[in-house]
């Protein structure tokens, strides 16, 4: 009965230890030796390997160093922070800003001043509404449309990062990051009038379906009100015959004038054979 216990608390022992490893093995995935600024391409001097909790999941993480090596770094990373796939440009895509530009994109450039510019706070990373005002050719008068909804920004003058502290900084030229259709849509509107952005909040990705605004819309221009209609007529009342005697009344209108006219008739008196008249 000894020997039976025994064996029976030795092999439970053992599933729950071997449980216990499973739960808590460690796996290896690479990861940033110091920090790392993005638009480098990385080598094996960038890369270490990091253990990793195994009962942890981490999505889009690498396991070699050949998956990794040559593929441009999109964003910073600091030391000690793993890899993912999200943070690497394909391999062969170029460094610094181009690494950034999904396949089928383009970055567009377009001037900008203190008011273009939202006073300073486009950050790369922000997302923005671009307004374009224009003429309208035959001198029906300038428009404000929105052209683009949604925009990426991608650099703010040379910054590809936005300030750690999110100071302003003011900029001539900002870049955005647009399908091919859209940048001639832009190019055009920029060439055309004057470019406004309007901050929008990175979580709102909805588009709005908005009219162009004319300028008499913003100066509330009214119709001058219509002239008040004339009382209504009321039809004259003949006035009552008097015995003896025959009423005629005859009404003239001439534009806004009204007159009106009574006749009376005598009745006259015959002496016949048969009777008066």
């Amino acid at each position: 009965m000894a020997m039976v216990v025994a064996a029976s608390v030795t092999y439970l022992l053992y599933r729950r230890l071997r449980s216990l490893n499973a739960q808590h093995r460690v796996t290896q995935v690479v990861a940033a030796a110091t920090d790392l600024p993005s638009g480098i391409n990385l080598a094996g001097k960038d890369i270490m390997m990091l253990d990793w909790p195994g009962e942890i999941p981490l999505p889009g993480s690498f396991p070699k160093f050949d998956a990794v090596l040559g593929r441009p770094l999109i964003y910073p990373l600091t030391a000690k922070v793993p890899i993912l796939e999200r943070d690497l440009g394909v391999q062969g895509s170029g460094i610094g800003l181009s690494a950034r530009i999904p396949s089928g994109m383009r970055a567009t450039a377009v001037r900008s001043n203190e008011i273009v510019g939202v006073a300073g706070f486009l950050y790369p990373g922000s997302h923005v509404d671009v307004l374009a005002t224009y003429n309208l050719p035959g001198g029906a008068g300038p428009i404000t449309q929105t052209v683009l909804q949604g925009v990426e920004v991608l650099t703010a003058g040379q910054t590809i990062e936005p300030d750690p502290q999110g100071k302003p900084q003011q900029v001539s030229v900002v870049t955005v990051l647009v399908s091919p259709e859209d940048s001639q849509r832009l190019q055009l509107a920029s060439s055309q009038g004057t470019i406004q952005f309007v901050l929008r909040s990175g979580a709102d990705r909805a588009n709005v379906n908005l009219r162009p605004t004319r300028l008499d819309q913003l100066a509330a221009i009214e119709k001058p009100p219509a002239p008040p209609s004339p009382p209504a007529r009321k039809a004259a009342k003949p006035a009552a015959p008097v015995k003896g005697q025959t009423l005629y009344v005859l009404e003239m209108i001439q534009g806004t004038k009204r007159t009106i006219e009574k006749f009376e008739r005598q009745a006259e008196t015959v002496k016949g054979g048969e009777g008066t008249q």
